[in-house]
Parts: structure tokens; C-alpha cells; sequence
């Protein structure tokens, strides 16, 4: 009988500490993440300088729970994937570090992972991948659409070119002086109200699947503003409805358009906006329409940063034979296609 794959993955790009083992790819033996969402939630947002002082207090106590966890050893482990980047380049440093000393001490391969790549393979970890395929992953840092036709080959065909949507929902949130993180808070408030305020839609030329959130971040500003001036009251649930339709509407359309020109297989959402629960029932009541394309959107848990999805994506970099050796460094503006 074959032995089973144990990858033990590190995730260290932004706020939450995090370690996992995964089995196969696809089993989760283990999972565990120390948010710092308290730590931060103060100054409006994540401080780098904090975070990496979180990380280096949390590191051993998460990678001896996930351990604990997992009921194995580090002698049981195949392989050590860590995010190389893209983030924060202080937060990535300290896993990357861990993830050194972890392989140099128990002689184990380094498997360097991409953070977007590993959102992607969160997917992975709920049910087998089919090629081609179509990721589209929404975050604080990333809005893209990635085009895979077998695994570990990412080709980015759109991408933002200002603010993520992520981004851009903390900053209409502090506009309504919500706590940060803001997304969640829009997309609660959304549900209660009507999407009657006129808002842009960013459709940018004929044919391209890049997104921009800038313009429509600054009408929301100017709506805001103006109706101050003019003393009157906007409803702040009707204004996270509108904000949110115009987001989605972009998504999905673009989404629908790349998914039909490209043949693809499978949708699969990624990244934290993918807890977003007006961007997932839009995606649902469209694909439920279209018996060609499987959409799979993650569960809630691994939507956000966390290290399986960083082991199942570095399961996959493990079997292609990627490594790195001791001299890996941070790399916070890491491009996606580097591996293929």
C-alpha cells in the first residue's frame, strides 16, 4: 500500500499565522491559524511591523498544535511548502525563516508557493480540480482571472489595475466608519438594503478581462460628500447594496465572458471576498444555469488566509519537482507564473 504524501505548509503573507499538514493534496489532517484581526482592527488596518511581531511569538505554538493536531511527527513529514510571496515582506520573512529551519534541521525539501496559487488550491482540498480550468480570486491585495489548463500552470488573463476589490471594500467602509476589515461588514449591511443609488460600472476596452475599483471607490466618496453638503441623509444599507451590485455585476460578467471563451471545465472562486455572500449566491444563480461549466466556490474557513490551501498547492509543486534551497528569500512582488 502507498504511503500517504504529508506536506506541512506555512502561511505567513499578511496578518494570520498559520500551519497545516495535508495528506494527498486533498485530506486536511490539520489546520491552524492565529488571526491578529484585534491586534490591527485599531489603526484601521494591518500594520507590517506588528505583524511580524505576532508571527515570531505564534510560529512554534501554531506549528505544535498543528502537529498535535494531525497526531504525526516532523519524521512523518514529506515536505515543508512555505509562501514565498506576494505580501507583506516582513510577515513573509518569518514563515520563509521557519520553513528553513524546519527543512535544514529534519533534512526535508523546500517547496516555495505562491500566496494567489495557494488560494487557488484551496479549492483542491473540496474536490478534484478538472483542466481547463478558471479561477477567479477576489482579496484585499489581488483581483484577478487565472486560466489553468493543467495543474500548477497559472496564466493571469486579467487583473486589476488600481485598487482589488478587497481593497476597495475596506475603503467604502471606512467611508461609513465600519470597523476594519471592512468587507464583511458591507456585504451584512448590503443584504439589508436596495441597490438604488447610481453607481459606475469599470468595463474598461472591448474584450478585456482587467478590472478597475478605483473610480467607483471615489463616486462613493463623492456621493457621500455631496449629500453632506446638501444636508441630506443617505442610507448607508442602500449605499452597500449599490456598491456591492456594482462590484459583482463586473466580477461575474467578466467571469461568465472568460469562462465561455476559453472552454473551460470548472470556475473556481478564491481568496478572502470569496466569503463574500453576495458574490457567491451571484455566481451560484448563474452556473446553476450552465450545465457545461462546474462552478466551486471553498467553504468559509478556507476562504481566508490560511496554510492548507498553501500544503495542497505545495503537494503539486512537490510532485513537479520544485524545490528551493536555503538561500530562499521573501518575495513580495513574486509573479504567479514563475513555476509554470
Amino acid at each position: 500500500m502507498k504511503k500517504s504524501q504529508m506536506i506541512l505548509g506555512i502561511e505567513t503573507s499578511c496578518d494570520e499565522t498559520a500551519v497545516a499538514i495535508v495528506k494527498d493534496g486533498m485530506e486536511i489532517a490539520a489546520n491552524v491559524v492565529a488571526s491578529q484581526i484585534e491586534s490591527h482592527k485599531r489603526f484601521g488596518g494591518v500594520v507590517p511591523e506588528i505583524a511580524s511581531r505576532h508571527h515570531v511569538e505564534e510560529m512554534t505554538l501554531v506549528l505544535e498544535e498543528a502537529l498535535k493536531r494531525a497526531e504525526t511527527t516532523m519524521e512523518e513529514i514529506d515536505a515543508i511548502a512555505v509562501t514565498e510571496g506576494p505580501g507583506l515582506v516582513g510577515a513573509l520573512l518569518i514563515g520563509v525563516n521557519a520553513a528553513k529551519a524546519l527543512a535544514f534541521s529534519h533534512q526535508k525539501p523546500l517547496v516555495p508557493v505562491h500566496h494567489i496559487a495557494g488560494h487557488i488550491y484551496a479549492n483542491r482540498l473540496m474536490t478534484e480540480m478538472k483542466f481547463p480550468l478558471l479561477a477567479l480570486v477576489v482579496s484585499g491585495g489581488h483581483t484577478e482571472l487565472v486560466f489553468m489548463k493543467e495543474h500548477g500552470h497559472f496564466e493571469v488573463i486579467g487583473e486589476t489595475r488600481d485598487d482589488a476589490a478587497g481593497e476597495a471594500y475596506d475603503k467604502v467602509a471606512r467611508v461609513l466608519n465600519m470597523p476594519y476589515p471592512g468587507g464583511p461588514h458591507i456585504d451584512r449591511l448590503a443584504q439589508e438594503g436596495k441597490a438604488n443609488i447610481p453607481l459606475p460600472r469599470a468595463w474598461l476596452e472591448q474584450g478585456s478581462y482587467d478590472f478597475s475599483f478605483s473610480g467607483l471607490k471615489s463616486a462613493v466618496i463623492n456621493t457621500v460628500h455631496n449629500a453632506e453638503q446638501r444636508g441630506e441623509a443617505i442610507a448607508p444599507e442602500d449605499l452597500a447594496a449599490s456598491f456591492q451590485e456594482s462590484v459583482i455585476e463586473v466580477l461575474v460578467e467578466k467571469t461568465i465572458r472568460a469562462a465561455s471563451e476559453y472552454g473551460v471545465k470548472q470556475v473556481l472562486l478564491a481568496g478572502g471576498v470569496a466569503a463574500n455572500r453576495g458574490l457567491r449566491k451571484a455566481l451560484e444563480d448563474t452556473f446553476s444555469r450552465n450545465d457545461k461549466v462546474e462552478l466551486v466556490i471553498p467553504p468559509l474557513s478556507l476562504c481566508t488566509d490560511n496554510a492548507a490551501m498553501i500544503a495542497a498547492a505545495g503537494s503539486v509543486m512537490f510532485e513537479k519537482g520544485i524545490r528551493a534551497g536555503l538561500d530562499l528569500n521573501a518575495n513580495p512582488g513574486l509573479a504567479i507564473e514563475k513555476y509554470n
